[in-house]
């Protein structure tokens, strides 16, 4: 999904020193760091990024993922972002030319960020 709007709620909510955190992991500078967040976002599932809060085939309870603010526990979510960090890491770092394994790890420093932006943002659309 190549929504900009959730890009840059993403970039503004790490702000910053994150930026630079994540540049520090990658090896790369600030705009490589940004490049790659805006990457991530546009590589992630449609059902982890919609606004909508349709359930997504294996989310449980009401609400799917939709629910990330008020009920997602940390064993669940551990396991979302498992499943896909690998396919997500291989193809930003595609996009990026940035090695896999720096994207991988940055990417655990990242998807955090990404998933509570996204359940801001479905907080605000109820």
């Amino acid at each position: 999904m190549g929504d900009e709007a959730l890009q840059q709620d993403v970039l503004d909510e790490l702000g910053e020193d994150r930026i630079q955190e994540l540049a520090g992991e990658l090896g790369t500078d600030a705009d490589g760091a940004t490049r790659m967040v805006r990457e991530t976002v546009a590589a992630l599932p449609e059902e982890l990024t919609r606004q909508e809060s349709a359930a997504p085939a294996g989310a449980a309870g009401p609400g799917g993922l939709g629910g990330l603010g008020g009920g997602l526990g940390g064993g669940l979510m551990s396991g979302v972002l498992g499943k896909i960090t690998g396919p997500v890491a291989e193809t930003v770092a595609k996009r990026t030319g940035l090695p896999v394994a720096q994207v991988t790890r940055a990417l655990e420093l990242l998807l955090p960020v990404v998933m509570t932006t996204i359940a801001k943002r479905r907080g605000r659309k109820k």
